[in-house]
C-alpha cells in the first residue's frame, strides 16, 4: 500500500528550491511556454471546436427531422461529437495555466470522472466506426450482419463501457483527504500509479491496436469483387479515416507522458519543471485534437460538407439578388399609348 500514499507528490513547479540562476531562468521559461500554448489554444481552437461541433450538432438534427432516419454512421459521428464538445468544456480547467484550479479532492474527482467518460467514449466510438467501415468493405454472410444495423445497441455499449473504465478510474484516484484542497489536473497527479496504467491500456493500448489491425485488413486484404475500389471506400469516409490518425498521432504523444509520470510515481520523484511543462503540453495537444477532429468532420463528412455548401450557395444568391434589385415596370395605360 506504500505506492498508494502518495502525500508526498506535487508539482515541480510548487515544490523546487531553485539555487542558481540558470534554474531559475529554465523554470520562467518553461512557464512562459506553457502560458502561451494555453491563450493560444482558448483563443483560436476552443472557439473554432465549439462553432464546428454546434454546426454539427444542427445539421444531423436537420438531417433527422426532415428524412426520420439517421444513418448508421452519422449516429455514431454524432455520439463523437458530442464527446469531443464536451471534452472541450472540461478542458477550460487549463485557462489558470501555468497555474492549477484549486478545489477540493472530491470535485477534482468528478472532473476526472466526467473527462474519462468523454475520453473513453471518443476512443471507443472512433474505433467501432472503423470496424463498421470495415464490415461495410467486407460484408459477413452470418447473422452478424443484423447486429451491426443496430446503431443503439453500439452507442450503449459504448456508453455502459465508458462509465464502467470511469468509474474504475475515479476509484483509483484514491478516497483519501476528499475535503482538503488541491491543485486539480483532470488527470489528477495523486491519483496511484494504477489509474495512468489502466487509463493506458484500455483508453490507449487496446483502441490503437484495433484501429492498427482495422487499417491492415483495409490495405492488405483482397475485397470482394463487388465491394468499391479501395480509393473510393477511402474517398467516401475520408472524415473517419483522417480523425483516426489524427487522434492517434496526438494521444499517443499524450499517453506516453501519462505513462512517463507514472514511471516518476513509482521511483517515488515529482520529476522536473522539463517534466511538468511536456505535460502540460501534451494535456493541451490532447484538447486541440477534440477541436481539430470537429473541424474535420464539418469540412469531410458529406451531409455535414453539403449542407454547408448549400448554405454557401444561399448566402451568394442572396447577395446576388440584393446587388441587383429589380426595377419595377409600370405599364403603360391606353392614353399614353395614344399620345
Amino acid at each position: 500500500m506504500s505506492a498508494h500514499n502518495m502525500t508526498w507528490i506535487s508539482y515541480p513547479s510548487k515544490s523546487l528550491a531553485f539555487t542558481f540562476p540558470d534554474e531559475i531562468e529554465a523554470f520562467i521559461a518553461s512557464q512562459n511556454v506553457i502560458s502561451r500554448l494555453m491563450h493560444c489554444y482558448i483563443a483560436f481552437f476552443v472557439p473554432t471546436g465549439l462553432i464546428a461541433g454546434v454546426c454539427i450538432l444542427v445539421i444531423f438534427i436537420k438531417n433527422y427531422v426532415q428524412s426520420k432516419a439517421m444513418e448508421h454512421l452519422d449516429s455514431l459521428l454524432l455520439h463523437f461529437t458530442i464527446s469531443n464538445i464536451t471534452m472541450i468544456l472540461l478542458s477550460f480547467t487549463v485557462i489558470n495555466r501555468p497555474d492549477y484550479i484549486r478545489v477540493t479532492h472530491l470535485a477534482c474527482s468528478v472532473l476526472s470522472f466526467l473527462f474519462n467518460f468523454s475520453y473513453f467514449s471518443s476512443q471507443h466510438v472512433l474505433v467501432l466506426m472503423l470496424l463498421i467501415l470495415l464490415l461495410k468493405r467486407f460484408p459477413p454472410r452470418t447473422a452478424l450482419s443484423i447486429v451491426t444495423q443496430r446503431p443503439i445497441l453500439h452507442v450503449g455499449c459504448v456508453l455502459l463501457c465508458a462509465f464502467c473504465l470511469s468509474l474504475m478510474e475515479a476509484v483509483l484516484v484514491g478516497t483519501d483527504n476528499y475535503h482538503l484542497e488541491t491543485d486539480c489536473q483532470l488527470d489528477p497527479l495523486f491519483a496511484w500509479p494504477e489509474y495512468e496504467i489502466v487509463k493506458f491500456i484500455f483508453g490507449f493500448g487496446i483502441p490503437s491496436f484495433l484501429q492498427i489491425l482495422s487499417f491492415t485488413i483495409h490495405l492488405a486484404k483482397e475485397a470482394p469483387a463487388e465491394a468499391p475500389a479501395l480509393q473510393q471506400h477511402i474517398r467516401n469516409y475520408l472524415a473517419v479515416f483522417i480523425i483516426s490518425i489524427t487522434a492517434f498521432i496526438c494521444r499517443l504523444f499524450y499517453n506516453i507522458m501519462i505513462l512517463l509520470r507514472t514511471t516518476l510515481k513509482l521511483q517515488k520523484s515529482i520529476g522536473t519543471p522539463k517534466d511538468e511543462l511536456v505535460m502540460n503540453i501534451a494535456e493541451i495537444v490532447l484538447f486541440s485534437e477534440s477541436c481539430a477532429s470537429l473541424v474535420l468532420i464539418l469540412c469531410l463528412h458529406k451531409p455535414c460538407k453539403d449542407r454547408i455548401l448549400q448554405v454557401i450557395r444561399n448566402c451568394r444568391r442572396a447577395h446576388t439578388t440584393n446587388s441587383h434589385p429589380e426595377i419595377p415596370v409600370t405599364p403603360l395605360t391606353p392614353e399614353a399609348t395614344s399620345q
